[in-house]
């Protein structure tokens, strides 16, 4: 037992050590837009800076750091230890030095860590953020009723602050168990099922107060700019206009099978990065389904193990709503990482906590 968890640890870190070699690269290696980001939050060229939103916070944050005078990849000599250090505090699992389906997506994650992390990003935040909502669920002795309340917080304040439909994750994720408590032949598609009604409908809430549907304000506005662009060769443009409420219910379909079940997808057969990020996105939909399922089954004994799976869940689901594109939907995903590496390794996490 001791030694598979010194082979375990070994290759973690012989693989972050890797990776951070790739991350301290990556300034010199990587396309410019791969940086468009980075830059508006290190220059401020558009004097955003402020309190409220994803750009002026993170600006403020890279700013108030000193982050935003250092080069990228001193940056990214810093940043990645950090990230890697919080999942080492979370747990490496038995057997981690083991290729495996699981393993490989993990190794793939850290390597996209490296790759989207290594510059000035909203996804630092986010992902150091969202890691108390692991400690929480991994914490004995703090019960359920706290943890779902304080995870509620957290994730309703960084809507407010950050991420507006971050504070939509709650609700859709709320729904989905409230329900999946009903009595349904394959309960684990239909709750995700009702969970996409459940962003439809607050997608028609909004078309109905504001006179614009989510989609339309947010993925088909971004793309609308883009069309023709070299750089948004994986646009996500929905089969329909989103400007009637049918047309906005299958944008929100589509949009979330585009997002986690990508197989419109392989058409880009000759861009290799985006086929990797598919394969990936296939591969952690089908393996995170399987524990959904598991945890919907058995809710009581994996209370909290379901409480993380339902704001992925809800996460993916929001996804299919705002995301305009396939490389920013993983981007995205790496940024809430801590959620899915404790939902991949909760079971070997859970021994070791017992």
């Amino acid at each position: 037992m001791q030694k598979n968890i010194k082979k375990s640890t070994a290759a973690f870190l012989l693989i972050a050590i890797a990776n951070l070699v790739i991350a301290c690269t990556a300034f010199f290696i990587l396309p410019p837009r791969f940086f468009y980001d980075a830059a508006i939050i290190a220059y401020d060229k558009g004097n955003l800076i402020g309190y409220f939103g994803s750009y002026p916070l993170s600006i403020l944050f890279y700013k108030i750091s000193g982050f935003r005078y250092l080069p990228f990849p001193v940056i990214a000599l810093i940043q990645f230890p950090v990230l890697m250090y919080v999942l080492y505090k979370i747990g490496i699992p038995d057997r981690f030095e083991k290729l495996n389906v699981k393993n490989i997506l993990v190794y793939m994650g850290i390597l996209m860590i490296a790759i989207f992390i290594s510059m000035p990003s909203k996804e630092f935040i986010t992902f150091l953020y969202v890691t108390p909502i692991v400690f929480l669920c991994m914490n004995d002795e703090v019960s359920l009723k706290k943890t779902v309340v304080y995870t509620i917080l957290i994730l309703l304040f960084f809507g407010a602050i950050f991420r507006p439909y971050f504070a939509l994750i709650p609700i859709i994720g709320g729904g989905m168990y409230l329900l999946s408590l009903i009595s349904f032949k394959n309960k684990t598609v239909t709750t995700i099922f009702y969970g996409l009604l459940i962003a439809f409908f607050l997608s028609l809430s909004h078309g109905i107060i504001k006179g614009k549907y989510l989609s339309e304000i947010s993925r088909e506005l971004v793309n609308n700019d883009r069309i023709g662009s070299a750089d948004a060769n994986s646009m996500i443009v929905s089969p329909v206009k989103t400007d009637t409420w049918y047309g906005e219910m299958v944008s929100v379909f589509y949009g979330f099978f585009t997002v986690n079940v990508p197989l419109n997808g392989l058409k880009y057969i000759f861009s290799p990065q985006i086929i990797i990020f598919i394969i990936w996105q296939l591969l952690l939909f089908y393996i995170l389904l399987v524990r959904f399922s598991k945890c919907l089954k058995e809710r009581k004994t994996y209370s909290k193990e379901l409480l993380i799976l339902l704001i992925l869940f809800s996460f993916f689901i929001v996804q299919g709503v705002f995301e305009p594109d396939l490389g920013t939907a993983v981007r995205h995903k790496i940024g809430i990482f801590p959620l899915i590496y404790f939902a991949l390794y909760y079971e070997s996490f859970r021994k070791e906590l017992q």
